[in-house]
């Protein structure tokens, strides 16, 4: 499995990238690799201000349907779109093109309630 180090993680199997005061949020290739073949992406919070754990969306594979969780409290600030049309690319780049939302991060000290790369591997 591919665990990028610049990244933070949660037990959810979501990753944050911060980028000055955003950050892009998705799922793990671990994640989509136990979900399989994602054929829909779905958020509805842009806009939104969310705490911390919540649900911000919903990630369909053909056999599930998984909640997508907020790894820090901020405002939705977009979907990625190319998901729309798309939504293989979580399986096909789930560090890169396959990001699902960008935040507004409130508190940037929640990011240490994260768990680092070391940390995430540890519990996969």
């Amino acid at each position: 499995m591919n665990v990028l180090e610049n990244l933070k993680y949660t037990e959810e199997h979501e990753w944050i990238r911060v980028e000055g005061d955003e950050a892009f949020v998705g799922i793990t290739d671990y994640a989509q690799s136990q979900l399989g073949d994602i054929v829909f992406v779905e958020c509805e919070t842009v806009g939104d201000d969310l705490n911390a754990g919540d649900t911000f969306g919903t990630i369909e594979a053909v056999k599930t349907v998984s909640d997508l969780y907020l790894p820090v409290a901020g405002e939705v600030l977009e979907f990625n779109e190319k998901l729309e049309d798309a939504p293989e690319l979580v399986n096909k780049d789930p560090y890169g093109e396959g990001w699902i939302v960008k935040i507004k991060v409130s508190d940037k000290a929640e990011l240490d309630n994260l768990l680092s790369a070391d940390g995430y591997k540890a519990i996969i």
